[in-house]
């Protein structure tokens, strides 16, 4: 095979590696052949190049962009020399996959998402954790529709002694053959056995569906049970399609993060991961930090990104022993990127009827808004759109314990911003316009389809929500300039706000907790002046929350409440909560309410990367005594926070409890 080194669309490429740490043949090998691997992940419904949330098209991402790198990528190699795999959540993120196949919404085709994938002949698939959001029933009726092999080796309907005595969901593997031509002209057949790993914290952020139907076992102990057997059935090669991120810190049993993990199990050749929206190997990295280069732990890695956004390639040279045994003994890694990339016009074209159909549900109007509602400013202040999804679900989960024993007691509701930039880069951020609001602005306010539910607490929980949520900030010393002020590995959609409190939060302190939720500083306290109704917060009182299923459960850094306290259950979505409230209210009128701040810390200003949509909105930075530094080198805008009196000026103090909403 003929390897051509492309000149498009390259994000990074890394040398072919032969040093120790790498799998070398046997001193007898006899032949060689090459076998390419091309892999997506964490595609989120982003099929075409158009955002259905704005309805903006031409975006910079998609499936449409990766065909053409698809097609040149097979072109660059030997017929036959090529294999395509994705390593999950393909089937949720965006209105195209969310909405027009569900029941009722008039589609009749099939689901959009597969048609694609169908449509670029996919060889294998394996489970991602939002496959599971819509729930099992759904899940094993859609997938079907897939011209290709789905598997999972660690999702289990019924546990047998050992994880390779399971019944799975889905295949654990599958079995591929390929004829390549060796270094000697000869053709060569290899056999190539597929695994598929989803993480087991489904049963968490899925518990709702799941409960009593399946189980999920960890990554790595699902890996070193199943490797053997693939092997004893004639694999040649074993790649594994593990949906997981590379995480830190030591191995644990039932990891979220598994790759460093994964990369140690003996038997496995090749290692595609996912799940954390990042690419590897990372072009930023320096070529002596982690992540510069295509392997693991030795072991041949890639993670091409999120929506669509690159396509990872990695060529293996694999070498025949005397004894008949295949041995990868080099290989390359890159990520292409589709930034740039025209999309491929015959796989638009598959997809015209789907997407007609979804911009027909997307432009339902469903009522008005009198001032613009954006994200801009979610995690620096009391923010209006966060507040609106607040008050729906407050309302929903009221409405539904009038007659209850539990009616009487104080509703609340908490809720994040989903879109705040991040690894979405600076256009990832909700930004509507005054005036009509329409499904896909909904959407846009609450693009997943967690159900609402309702979890009684007490005060101490609320204090303990709200401590988790604070962790997304630095610790910031007072009386210095020009600190960054978020935690940039703690996503935005972590930092609840609990609607109907009011609260400080003190960021002199450091982060009670980490990401994975364990307890770091137990002195620290960074929320301060809880109050409900002007009046602190007892640790015995009681209260019932508004909140999703994925956040009920513990999802995040967060506590599981609805073990021991869920008290209502929705089997609607919150986005349909979300799009009843406004319908009835017919027009709302946004305007950020007093519910959390920053305690005061004179003489301290704090940078805060933000989109440079939020120029368009001018008033916004006078009212948070904020100045305008500029964009950054990633295209974010960069605003300098006051987070107290600067210069020993003074200014009326907040009061310890704020009135309530």
């Amino acid at each position: 095979m003929v390897v051509h080194t492309p000149t498009e669309g390259i994000v990074h490429l890394t040398q072919t590696t032969s040093d120790k740490q790498d799998q070398q043949a046997s001193p007898n090998a006899t032949s060689a052949v090459a076998l390419r691997v091309l892999a997506t992940t964490d595609v989120h419904g982003h099929i075409l190049p158009f955002d259905y949330f704005t309805n903006t098209p031409d975006r910079p991402y998609g499936l449409a962009r990766l065909a053409t790198l698809i097609a040149r990528a097979r072109a660059e190699v030997d017929d036959g020399a090529c294999v395509l795999f994705d390593n999950g959540d393909f089937l949720q993120g965006t209105p195209i996959s969310d909405l027009t196949p569900q029941p009722g919404q008039g589609w009749q085709g099939p689901h959009p998402v597969l048609l694609a994938m169908n449509q670029l002949g996919y060889d294998a698939a394996s489970l991602g954790n939002h496959e599971f959001n819509f729930g099992l029933d759904w899940l094993q009726k859609t997938l079907p529709e897939a011209g290709f092999p789905v598997v999972c080796a660690n999702a289990v309907l019924h546990r047998g002694p050992r994880p390779d005595a399971d019944e799975t969901l889905y295949r654990p593997w599958h079995m591929l053959s390929r004829d390549l031509r060796d270094t000697d002209g000869e053709i060569r057949t290899v056999r190539i056995g597929v695994l598929g790993l989803v993480p087991p914290q489904i049963m968490t952020w899925d518990h709702p569906h799941l409960a009593g139907r399946l189980t999920c076992r960890d990554m790595v102990e699902a890996a070193r049970a199943w490797v053997p057997v693939i092997r004893a059935a004639g694999a040649d090669l074993v790649i594994a399609l593990a949906h997981t991120g590379i995480g830190e810190g030591p191995d644990r049993p039932m990891m979220e993060n598994a790759a460093q993990a994964l990369a140690r199990v003996p038997g496995i050749d090749a290692l595609i991961g996912g799940h954390s929206h990042r690419i590897y190997p990372d072009p930023s990295k320096a070529p002596d930090e982690p992540g510069h280069h295509d392997r693991l732990n030795g072991m041949p890695f890639i993670k091409p990104g999120f929506r669509g956004s690159h396509l990872g390639v990695l060529d293996l040279t694999l070498a025949q022993g005397a004894d008949g045994k295949w041995t990868v003994t080099s290989h390359q890694g890159e990520v292409r990127a589709a930034a740039g990339i025209p999309p491929e016009p015959a796989f638009c074209r598959v997809l015209e009827s789907a997407h007609a159909h979804t911009l027909t549900l997307t432009e339902r109007e469903i009522g008005q808004t009198s001032a613009p509602l954006h994200s801009y400013l979610a995690l620096v202040r009391s923010d209006p759109a966060t507040q609106l999804v607040n008050a729906a679900q407050r309302t929903g989960l009221t409405k539904a314990l009038l007659g209850t024993d539990y009616e009487g007691l104080p509703v609340l509701s908490a809720t994040a911003p989903f879109k705040t930039g991040g690894r979405g880069g600076p256009a990832y951020y909700t930004d509507m316009p005054a005036g009509a609001l329409r499904l896909r602005n909904i959407t846009d306010l609450y693009p997943f389809p967690n159900t609402l539910c309702g979890v009684l607490v007490s005060g101490a929980d609320l204090r303990d929500w709200l401590e988790r949520a604070a962790i997304c900030f630095r610790q910031i010393t007072p009386g210095t300039t020009d600190q960054m002020l978020l935690d940039t590995t703690v996503p935005g959609h972590d930092f609840d706000v609990i609607d109907g409190l009011s609260y400080a939060i003190d960021l002199s302190q450091p982060a009670r907790y980490d990401l994975a939720g364990t307890l770091v500083a137990p002195k620290a306290h960074r929320i301060r002046d809880l109050c409900h109704e002007g009046k602190p917060v007892s640790g015995s009182a009681q209260f019932v929350v508004a909140t999703n299923s994925y956040r009920a459960y513990g999802g995040g850094p967060f506590r599981n409440l609805a073990e021991t306290g869920l008290i209502h259950t929705f089997l609607r979505p919150v986005r349909d909560v979300l799009a009843d409230f406004i319908a009835t209210k017919t027009r709302i009128m946004p305007e950020a309410r007093p519910v959390w701040r920053f305690a005061d810390m004179p003489d301290t200003r704090v940078l805060f990367d933000t989109g440079p949509g939020l120029r368009a909105h001018p008033g916004e930075l006078a009212t948070l005594r904020a100045e305008d530094l500029g964009d950054t080198k990633h295209g974010f805008a960069r605003l300098g926070l006051w987070l107290g009196p600067q210069q020993s000026q003074q200014r009326d103090h907040a009061v310890s409890c704020e009135s309530p909403i």
